[in-house]
């Protein structure tokens, strides 16, 4: 069967019992911390020195499983672990003590500390089912626990109209994702007679993809675009900014993401589902597109942070309706330390912003534009064939290229031939540098198997070449594009319909004051960027 293979990773002999416990530990740790069992009488201190210890426990388990590998566990019904899953599950946990340990001072003095505790501890076990659902039921009633848990720490600051305002459009997309994951669970329980996906994936390589099995296949990428915050229902993602940053950090670095899992897991079944595959090129291209262009425009580097999100989410649902599962898994992990970071080290990055800012940019050369993506697209081409391996299709080389031929642009004014040749020449050392990178990390034992669909590798290059095309036309001739700046800046009003729209279907107050103000204005960008 094409698809998805679980194999043993890393061999690494444990029990087999110790390797069922130890795949249930962090579930297990973090579930009396969400129920605040016995601990209503605990300091605030005492609890966050209890949270850090169960969830270090945690970690050292996941990190175990992760290098041991799936083989020889054995789960209750419902349950399986697989090798991608082991590793996420580490990458969760890591986040989670790290995440954790950042609250417990960043929230000092807070008077909501034990509510914060017990939904971050919530949404780290939910998380963690999710990752060993092997069932319609436990995939649908963790992740729907994900969102409810999440909801107590977008409302952490319960004042704030905007974070109300998140919070309210959220629900609204997670339950109209919860009911198409209803009904993708029905018609495909329908079809194979058992709720089971182990049981599902057999169905598929014996009989083929029903009409029945199509349908369920495009309910479950329209719950994931939902949950994923793409757009057009991207907007309660930027606005959660006044949620506090530990809340970004997790949202960013591990709730959004978990679409892109759920994706992977179900590659068998999206593998046959053209209709399917193609709403995953349209909502993640035109995602990727129009927010890396609203990103371009922003001033503030957390809202800027928070475009970025929206636009890889966009990127990370098109290559798994590519079929490149191993590149969608490996932009999870990536993607997902990296927000950590940034948003944890917030101060620091505004530093190093304006440090930059001093300096001043200057427009690139007109002939660089042109010749950069040439050059990166040769070497990477250069730099797969030279490693004899296939790990990707030539066209998604051309989009790599695209991706960092910035990267080789060169600067306008008084600069020494000599000077431009080295600039060249490092840069050019950065993308090979950086081609051998994605190789080495696309040969670890993940035990995913891609399936490339090239007619949509095909639409996805001409479209990304389409928008190299407009930016390399932003940097040489911004004066034309005055009228799409101010659109780019906006968000092109998407997210004010969608708002409007909410309101009228779940009308729900968003403030605290005695009359609701009206819903967020075109202008409302601006003032996301003054805070």
């Amino acid at each position: 069967m094409r698809g998805i293979e679980f194999k043993e990773a890393l061999p690494m002999e444990l029990h087999p019992l110790m390797k069922t416990v130890a795949v249930l530990a962090p579930i297990a740790a973090m579930l009396p911390l969400a129920l605040g069992i016995a601990f209503r009488r605990v300091s605030t201190d005492t609890l966050w020195r209890l949270f850090q210890a169960l969830s270090g426990m945690a970690l050292a388990t996941a990190a175990v499983l992760a290098w041991a590998g799936p083989a020889g566990i054995v789960l209750p019904a419902g349950l399986q672990a697989s090798a991608l899953g082991l590793v996420l599950a580490l990458l969760v946990q890591l986040l989670g003590t790290v995440i954790g340990s950042f609250s417990s001072r960043y929230l000092q003095g807070e008077p909501g500390q034990r509510r914060f505790i017990a939904a971050l501890a919530a949404t780290l076990a939910a998380v963690q089912l999710l990752l060993l659902a092997d069932h319609w039921v436990v995939l649908i009633a963790a992740w729907a626990g994900v969102g409810v848990a999440l909801q107590h720490l977008l409302c952490f600051y319960p004042d704030r109209p905007f974070a109300r305002l998140a919070a309210h459009k959220k629900r609204m997309a997670d339950r109209l994702a919860d009911a198409l994951l209803l009904a993708a669970a029905a018609l495909a329980w329908h079809e194979v007679g058992t709720g089971s996906l182990s049981a599902l994936w057999a169905h598929l390589a014996q009989a083929g993809l029903s009409t029945g099995l199509q349908l369920s296949a495009v309910a479950l990428v329209l719950a994931v675009i939902l949950r994923t915050a793409v757009l057009p229902v991207h907007g309660w993602l930027i606005q959660v900014m006044e949620a506090p940053t530990p809340v970004s950090a997790l949202l960013h670095a591990g709730v959004v993401n978990l679409g892109g899992f759920v994706l992977i897991r179900f590659a068998p079944l999206l593998e046959q589902a053209g209709i399917a595959r193609a709403l995953l090129l349209v909502f993640g291209l035109g995602t990727a597109v129009l927010a890396g262009m609203v990103m371009l425009t922003r001033i503030s580097i957390k809202v800027r942070l928070a475009w970025s999100t929206v636009a890889q989410m966009g990127f990370m649902l098109l290559e798994c309706g590519l079929g490149l599962y191993t590149l969608a898994a490996l932009h999870l992990v990536g993607h997902s330390l990296y927000k950590a970071h940034v948003f944890l080290s917030a101060s620091t990055v505004v530093r190093q912003t304006r440090l930059q800012s001093l300096h001043g940019a200057s427009a690139p050369l007109a002939a660089s534009l042109v010749l950069a993506p040439v050059l990166t697209v040769a070497a990477v081409l250069a730099v797969l064939s030279l490693s004899g391996l296939a790990a990707w299709p030539w066209w998604w080389s051309a989009v790599m290229g695209l991706a960092w031929a910035p990267l080789l642009w060169l600067p306008r004014g008084p600069v020494s031939a000599g000077a431009r040749a080295v600039q060249l020449l490092l840069g050019l050392l950065m993308v090979v540098g950086l081609t051998a990178a994605a190789l080495l990390a696309h040969a670890l034992p993940l035990a995913i198997q891609d399936a490339p669909h090239h007619g949509l590798g095909l639409a996805a290059l001409l479209a990304l070449l389409t928008l190299y095309l407009c930016l390399a036309l932003l940097q040489s001739r911004p004066q034309w594009l005055s009228r799409w700046r101010r659109w780019s800046y906006a968000g092109f009003y998407v997210d004010e319909a969608y708002t409007r729209l909410a309101l009228q279907l779940w009308p729900a107050r968003w403030t605290t004051g005695s009359q609701p103000p009206s819903p967020p204005q075109a202008a409302a960008p601006r003032v996301a960027d003054a805070r």
